[in-house]
């Protein structure tokens, strides 16, 4: 079993609060870790027919029957626990007495934010960083980019080409459905394949609407029920008072880059070498590399791009207190003076912010400059 990096930030966690709730995409590991990091709670999966019923029909005395802590497993199939929840974690005043989790986040968090405000810790468990897998196994970067993270794919030796068609299936049917009624599933999945080639691009709802024929209202609708279920994320612009006019649109991308790469049809890591998508995907993995590692360490941060009109840009920043980190992503092992001057641009334009520059790449190994970071693919902790 792969360890995760999240373990000392979730049990430092729950020694603070009644209750801590896994977030994050299907099969990221969340069960898997609630019963790792707590071996000695009850586990509860409420999919379990027999169990369902019994709670629904008699939820007191469901809860009667733990005398220690309980894992809740797809507790969003039964909101009215909810208040139970609440009641019992009041009165017990416990830290870590409730580990909840489930596969439909917008379900959860809706039930959440109603009844379990100040007594809850959130915490988002992304598939795999490289920093975890490096110590189980040996990939090039293209081999972690194709495979993506998802831990069943590496505990039980799974091709991504076998694996990502049936979660995406699973994904649509189940849970597009459940949140929404969405009469044609094709033309969802062709929205899907659509942001897939979109990766690391503006996001423009009204010519996505156009090619999909559908409107703008539902072009939005489903991109927002996309990032709730954490498939994709929006990464919003930086704006400050500059000269130069800047873009105010959103770019997309997504939480796992062998998913995008089973959207695009690329069926294997060489394949990806000679891409038309290398680009963005290495630079769709770079981003998720540094939030995955805040995430694991309960680093809050908020994450932008710069571009203006003229086509200047700043791939990620990082804005840290008052300073700001601007991160340039290339997949290449060459490191030109075109991209190291792309990432002082805005030193010129901004004087009164203290930047810190990085350029995160293909090669084997960190570098420190005078002036800027170089970051080995391997290295996105180190941001």
């Amino acid at each position: 079993m792969i360890k995760r990096n999240a373990k000392d930030k979730i049990l430092e966690m729950a020694g603070k609060f009644p209750v801590l709730a896994f977030l994050g995409p299907r099969q990221s590991g969340k069960t898997t870790l609630a019963k790792m990091l707590f071996p000695d709670y009850h586990y509860v999966s409420l999919e379990n027919p027999a169990v369902k019923e019994f709670a629904t029909i008699d939820p007191g005395g469901f809860f009667r029957q733990f005398s220690g802590n309980v894992i809740l497993d797809e507790v969003q199939n039964l909101p009215q626990l909810f208040s139970y929840i609440q009641t019992i974690a009041d009165e017990s005043n416990r830290p870590g007495q409730f580990i909840l989790s489930g596969s439909q986040n917008f379900l959860l968090l809706e039930k959440i934010t109603q009844t379990l405000a100040g007594r809850i810790y959130l915490f988002d468990l992304l598939p795999l960083s490289y920093s975890e897998l490096k110590v189980a196994t040996k990939l090039t970067w293209n081999d972690v980019i194709f495979n993506g993270g998802y831990p069943r794919i590496y505990d039980k030796d799974i091709h991504p080409t076998d694996f990502y068609p049936s979660y995406i299936k699973t994904y649509v049917e189940r849970d597009v459905r459940s949140i929404i009624n969405v009469h044609d599933l094709r033309t969802f999945k062709k929205f899907l394949i659509l942001c897939a080639s979109l990766n690391g691009q503006i996001f423009n709802a009204n010519s996505l609407s156009k090619d999909l024929g559908v409107s703008v209202k539902t072009v939005q609708s489903w991109m927002s029920i996309l990032e709730t279920s954490y498939i994709v994320f929006l990464l919003r612009p930086w704006h400050k008072n500059f000269t130069k006019r800047t873009v105010k649109s959103p770019k997309i991308y997504f939480y796992d880059t062998g998913l995008v790469c089973s959207l695009l049809g690329i069926e294997s890591a060489d394949e990806l070498i000679t891409s038309e998508f290398k680009g963005p995907l290495f630079e769709n993995y770079a981003i998720l590399e540094i939030i995955k590692n805040h995430k694991n360490t309960g680093v809050n941060r908020n994450y932008f791009y710069w571009r203006d009109s003229n086509g200047n840009e700043i791939d990620f920043i990082i804005e840290k207190g008052n300073q700001v980190q601007c991160v340039e992503m290339k997949a290449s092992q060459t490191i030109k003076g075109e991209f190291i001057k792309r990432l002082h641009y805005l030193d010129v334009l901004e004087k009164k912010i203290k930047f810190s520059h990085y350029l995160f790449c293909t090669t084997e190994k960190t570098q420190q400059r005078s002036n800027e970071t170089i970051i080995s693919w391997k290295d996105g902790v180190k941001i």
